[in-house]
């Protein structure tokens, strides 16, 4: 890398590794708990005041309540019959982290869109930080474009970089240096 380098990693840097097989439980079993729907004893596996955080269209709960009431519930009433596969998953001292799926009936309003019935794929990347037995931070990426393209919203009208990869529309290049 040309110029000063960034710091890097500077929230994982000094995780205890001894951790690891104690984040691994409570990971293992909070996507147990998940995939049975659960929401109001949720705490079991999450501090008072977490922090999830979000991409654009997801929002940022600060606290459990806000995760239930903001996060679980709606996403719950837009999306029946759920259930969550992860793909991968890495865990490293305090710090966990997958990404996967969920298969899910589009049964409730969502995003403005009227319940059709469709049964859609949600893919989601997770990121944890757990302390004492409790996940204290989550960052969270949930490929809603995706979601809402199965349920026939382009929110890229026609803009997706998807078109470079169909042959639809030539991409750009950078403009030479000098």
């Amino acid at each position: 890398m040309s110029g000063q380098r960034p710091e890097q990693a500077v929230l994982s840097r000094d995780t205890d590794l001894s951790k690891t097989d104690a984040t691994r439980a409570v990971i293992e079993a909070m996507v147990d708990g998940l995939n049975d729907h659960r929401i109001d004893d949720i705490g079991e596996f999450f501090a008072e005041s977490f922090r999830w955080m979000g991409n654009q269209g997801c929002g940022t709960k600060n606290g459990l309540r806000e995760f239930q009431d903001n996060w679980q519930r709606p996403f719950q009433a837009a999306f029946s019959d759920k259930v969550a596969m992860d793909d991968a998953r890495l865990y490293m001292g305090e710090w966990a982290a997958c990404f996967g799926r969920q298969l899910a009936t589009h049964s409730g309003e969502f995003m403005g869109v009227a319940p059709t019935g469709k049964r859609v794929e949600i893919r989601y990347m997770d990121f944890w930080k757990v302390v004492d037995g409790k996940i204290v931070d989550n960052w969270v990426m949930v490929d809603f474009p995706h979601v809402l393209a199965q349920l026939g919203v382009d929110v890229f009208n026609g803009e997706g970089w998807e078109a470079y990869d169909r042959g639809q529309k030539t991409p750009p290049r950078p403009k030479p240096k000098g």
